[in-house]
């Protein structure tokens, strides 16, 4: 065990999913050719004026709701200064002393327990433009001399974010990856925004020090950015949890500086020394008023969170009687959990219910099983999203109370599943008798298929062998079922051959 422990803050920059920009009315969209969604404001020019965007202003609100968050009814904007080249207005305006949204904390399980990351603030700002260095091709830019160039796209400058600046509570990387993945679902479960890290939407810098294992002090903080993926983002922190480890075993001193990982080399570099807030020269932004919350407003958005995470997990978990595991891929995704919950709607299972009997908990069982195994495995198969399902959450739930009700076995009812994904809006309880598989539940009938089994020449072997080794009842149970073309419910055959066999087997008086 090392003599260090680790401590480890995040700061999240979520993309705001809104048609516009944070203090103007120019598009946000994504992969628009460059410097397309531009406008006076965006370039800075002078004479321009900021005027927030109030959908942006309402998703901040949703998420320090969520993550209950004290709000702020007057908050502030400020001018955060610094010169790089896709900053054309020379600073950011973000929030500083006075943030929208404060405190609260984001619940998240690491091997299965549960913790929560306490939060030291949510608040508003707008995203930079973007610095390219290489063409379409793959090919440094160069000028019309031939000399290597950097190029400029303003279509991300002024693109609405919230910042989420935990608490230096983490202490492994695998910690800070489920925290980032716990992020990303709640701000998809909110609405807010789609998450993605590929696309830049979700981003992460970690704060990374060292200490002697048992220390309440803090190390000195290196910030690692440009981390652009949960992979990444453990491999980042682990990388240089053991670099500062390195460097002070080997009797130096770890420097405050900010590093980019690279995730190619899986390496990180030294890019500058590490700024304080007072070298950005924070000041209220003088164009931009106090941001005032309307209690009523916010009332409003309180009412309209959606159910999140946790709270289905704990309902799946409590109410539906799911094991944990189950619960955690069910909630992964708020499309997935939905799909879930319109299944026991169409199976008459009320999900605002917290007590439920024992066959409609084995029903939902039923159907959390039938998702992640047959309905996920070939949306998997087939790179298709949920959205794109051929089997809608009615069908999928008349299927399952058909195998509830001993309609159709578990095998029958996969091929009806695999001919209603192939076929969309079939219907599953005609498949079931246009394929031959509605199980026989005919006493006289089941009892002939065994009795066949049992008198055939082919299986005498197995009947004088029965009595000594009663594992063979499942030979014969698959004989059964073939016999009756797999209709027959196999708890039946099973019980009756048991019966047969024995009374075969007994010894004559």
């Amino acid at each position: 065990m090392s003599d260090f422990e680790a401590v480890i803050g995040l700061e999240c920059h979520v993309q705001l999913d809104t048609a516009s920009k944070l203090f103007t009315g120019a598009a946000t969209a994504f992969l628009a050719e460059p410097n397309q969604h531009i406008d006076p404001l965006t370039l800075g020019l002078p004479g321009t004026l900021p005027v927030p965007n109030r959908r942006a202003v309402e998703y901040a609100l949703r998420m320090g709701l969520a993550c209950g968050c004290h709000i702020r009814q007057k908050s502030e904007f400020a001018r955060k200064h610094y010169f790089y080249p896709d900053l054309p207005k020379g600073y950011q305006i973000s929030q500083y002393d006075a943030p929208i949204c404060e405190g609260g904390s984001v619940p998240y399980f690491l091997d299965g327990e549960l913790h929560h990351l306490r939060l030291i603030r949510i608040h508003l700002e707008e995203d930079a433009g973007k610095n390219v260095h290489v063409t379409a091709g793959g090919q440094p830019a160069r000028s019309h001399a031939g000399e290597p160039v950097s190029l400029l796209d303003y279509n991300r400058a002024g693109v609405p974010l919230i910042e989420i600046v935990s608490q230096p509570d983490l202490r492994s990387a695998a910690a800070a990856a489920e925290y980032l993945r716990a992020i990303r679902r709640l701000v998809r479960y909110l609405r807010i925004s789609d998450g993605n890290m590929d696309e830049g939407s979700l981003r992460c810098d970690a704060n990374v020090s060292i200490r002697p294992r048992g220390s309440e002090g803090l190390g000195t903080k290196v910030e690692i950015k440009n981390i652009n993926s949960f992979r990444f983002v453990e491999k980042a922190i682990e990388h240089e949890i053991a670099r500062q480890i390195d460097v002070v075993t080997r009797g130096g001193s770890v420097r405050a500086e900010t590093r980019g990982w690279d995730g190619e080399r899986g390496t990180s570099r030294s890019q500058r020394s590490k700024e304080d807030a007072h070298d950005y020269r924070y000041f209220p932004d003088p164009d931009l008023p106090p941001l005032a919350i309307d209690p009523a407003w916010l009332a409003e958005v309180q009412a309209a969170l959606p159910e999140l995470p946790l709270a289905r997990q704990q309902r799946y978990v409590t109410a539906l009687g799911l094991p944990l595991q189950d619960a955690q891929l069910l909630i992964s995704e708020r499309e997935l959990s939905d799909y879930f919950d319109a299944v026991l709607l169409a199976c008459g299972i009320a999900t605002a219910v917290t007590t439920l009997s024992a066959a409609q908990r084995s029903l939902a069982k039923l159907a959390a099983n039938w998702i992640s195994s047959e309905l996920l495995g070939a949306l998997n198969r087939d790179g298709k999203e949920l959205s794109a399902s051929p089997v809608g959450p009615e069908s999928l739930a008349a299927l399952i109370r058909l195998i509830a009700d001993e309609t159709v076995s578990g095998r029958g009812a996969k091929e009806v599943f695999a001919r209603l994904y192939a076929e969309p809006g079939a219907s599953p309880a005609a498949l079931v008798d246009a394929l031959g598989l509605r199980q026989i539940t005919d006493p006289a009938a089941i009892e002939a298929a065994c009795r066949k089994v049992i008198a055939a020449p082919e299986h005498q072997k197995q009947v004088e062998q029965y009595a000594k080794n009663p594992k063979l009842l499942g030979f014969f149970v698959g004989k059964a079922i073939a016999e009756t073309g797999g209709r027959a419910k196999p708890d039946a055959v099973s019980a009756l051959l048991s019966r047969l066999l024995a009374e075969r087997a007994a010894p004559k008086s």
